[in-house]
């Protein structure tokens, strides 16, 4: 068993304590919290908190491509099974689709 000591602070603190301690004793409160900072500063994660410019881009990119090819796929789709969209939805995408492909320095292409 764990010898038991007093450690004194200041009454703000406590009643910190208190309000979001919920269930667990004011130990187990104040041993999860210093684990939980710990364990943050040990891990590799933490010290890179943002993204850099360039994994911005290639993420922003990676996602107008995921996006163009869904459009793509659900385009050519639609056209198989031959029916024609009655109040623009195709036109819409196709729009969507261009202004995609031009974001990218790709040329438009005509569905």
């Amino acid at each position: 068993m764990a010898e038991k000591r007093m450690v004194l602070v200041d009454d703000d603190l406590l009643s910190k304590i208190d309000v979001n301690r919920r269930e667990m004793s004011r130990t187990a409160f104040l041993s999860f919290l210093i684990n939980n900072q710990l364990q943050e500063e040990g891990s590799p994660h933490t010290s890179n908190q943002y993204v850099s410019r360039e994994e911005y881009m290639e993420f922003t990119q990676g996602m107008k491509d995921l996006l163009r090819n869904f459009l793509d796929s659900f385009i050519s789709y639609n056209m198989k099974l031959g029916e024609q969209p009655k109040d623009g939805t195709l036109a819409e995408l196709e729009q969507k689709l261009q202004s995609l492909s031009a974001s990218k320095g790709k040329p438009k292409t005509s569905i």
